[in-house]
């Protein structure tokens, strides 16, 4: 059993910042990769940025420069430090861990940009 646990969402002006944090606990034997994604009702789910167990990381066009991603995996935990957000970047935040062979998810987190 894997649990993922996001927080650090919330309700920020154009132009601000956040940092999400995901804390992963259970039977985790390795990490091939965390990652965050990204969903606006009615829309699929998008990556946003990934970060492999060796520390690779990969972004999507829209956030590339803005977006940062990082983790720890002694505890294992992923961050994502957003910069210079935009209304586009609203929508419900889920990071993700890849072990084993399986994908788990977390509940997700809102994060709303807004004046």
């Amino acid at each position: 059993q894997v649990q993922l646990v996001e927080s650090g969402g919330g309700l920020v002006q154009p132009g601000g910042s956040l940092r999400l944090s995901c804390a992963a606990s259970g039977s985790i034997f390795s990490i091939g990769a965390m990652a965050w994604s990204r969903q606006v009702p009615g829309n699929q789910r998008d990556l946003v940025a990934s970060i492999t167990g060796g520390g690779t990381t990969h972004y999507s066009e829209s956030v590339k420069g803005r977006f940062t991603i990082s983790s720890e995996n002694a505890k294992p935990t992923v961050y994502l430090q957003m910069s210079s957000l935009k209304p586009d970047d609203t929508a419900v935040y889920y990071c993700s861990l890849v072990s084993g062979g399986r994908t788990y998810w977390g509940q997700g987190t809102q994060v709303t940009v807004s004046s």
